[in-house]
This record gives structure tokens, sequence and C-alpha cells, in this order.
């Protein structure tokens, strides 16, 4: 489990194709002595097991399902990667309660600044968009935020300096994918609807 706050922006060092996935070589500024093998790390939302350490970086491997359903598929040498550790029991929760699971991609539809932040538009698949609500949680490339307003398959996010800056959202452009997961309590809420 994680919470949507990102601790490091790591960078795709290595792609390989293997027999049957794909396999990244992530660096970080973590020290990688500290992380185990088969540790479970976000990355742009997506949770992957560690299966190497190397010398500033770790590695993982990426089925073909991730890779199909995700933006993972379309790394490259050289991208920025937002990256979250597992939370620990009695750490703090800054953010919301994040699988790792990532539900559908998302449109970035509009950005424009406001004051000091920057309002984003992106427009979701359906039929995820039906558990996306005003006020609710989200997670957008791994990064917990807060959904301002909703407007049939488009919600609007308002994203301030600092996670502008800390994150790769700051990156962002009009047309650019990127990954959702919508919050879990709003999953189990509409399942028990739909069965209730």
């Amino acid at each position: 489990m994680f919470t949507g706050i990102v601790t490091d922006i790591g960078r795709v060092r290595a792609v390989r194709q293997t027999e049957r996935d794909r396999r990244y070589e992530i660096d970080t500024a973590w020290d990688v002595s500290g992380i185990d093998l088969g540790a479970s790390i976000s990355h742009a939302g997506c949770c992957l097991t560690v299966v190497e350490r190397l010398d500033g970086a770790f590695a993982v491997e990426v089925s073909g399902e991730t890779l199909d359903k995700t933006t993972l598929g379309r790394w490259a040498a050289g991208d920025r990667v937002n990256l979250e550790r597992a939370a620990k029991l009695g750490d703090e929760m800054g953010g919301h309660v994040v699988s790792g699971h990532v539900d559908g991609l998302g449109t970035v539809v509009s950005i424009e600044r406001v004051g000091g932040s920057h309002k984003v538009v992106v427009e979701a698949p359906e039929p995820l968009h039906r558990y996306i609500a005003a006020k609710g949680s989200i997670t957008v490339d791994g990064v917990s935020l807060t959904v301002n307003a909703v407007d049939g398959c488009r919600f609007d996010l308002n994203i301030i300096p600092h996670t502008w800056e800390a994150t790769t959202l700051g990156a962002l452009k009009v047309g650019d994918p990127v990954n959702l997961e919508i919050d879990m309590l709003a999953r189990y809420l509409a399942r028990w609807q739909e069965t209730a």
C-alpha cells in the first residue's frame, strides 16, 4: 500500500526486453542498500517489485498486461518517474490509501496557470469517470490529489507549486496520457451499490 506522496523522482537508466516481459533499471537518490529484493515500489502509480539492486539504481520487471494498460509501455531511457516506497505501519498518512493498481489511462485536456498553482483538466475513460467525485481523492501518475470539480468524463485538479515542482506533473503537456487510480473507498462503495 502507498499514500500517493512522491519521495523521489527516478530516471529510467535502461530498458531491456526479456523473453516474456520488459526490464527497467531506475536511477534513484534513495540508498539502494536499504531496498529489499522483492520490495514494492510505486512507479508513476504502478506497484512494481524490485528484482535487483544496482549501483544507485534498482531493477524491476513489468508484464505485458501492465505495459498495455499503463504509461509504462512508453517509457524510454532518460524518462523521469514518480517513485514512492511502500508505506509502513505507523507512517504518517499524508495522502490517501493507494493500492498501486492503475485503473485506467486519462488524457490531459488543458493546463492553466492560476495564481501560483496550475489547474489541470483530465479526461477519464468510461466507465471510470463514474467513480470520480468532486472533493474526493484520485491518484494521477502516483500522486495523491484532490478533485476540484467533475464535468462528465472530465475532472479538474488544482496542483500547488510544491507538487508541480516535486513530481513529474510539472512536465505534463496537453494530450499526455496519465495513470489513474480511483479512490479505493469509491470503488467499494460503487460495487456495494451494484449488488445491493
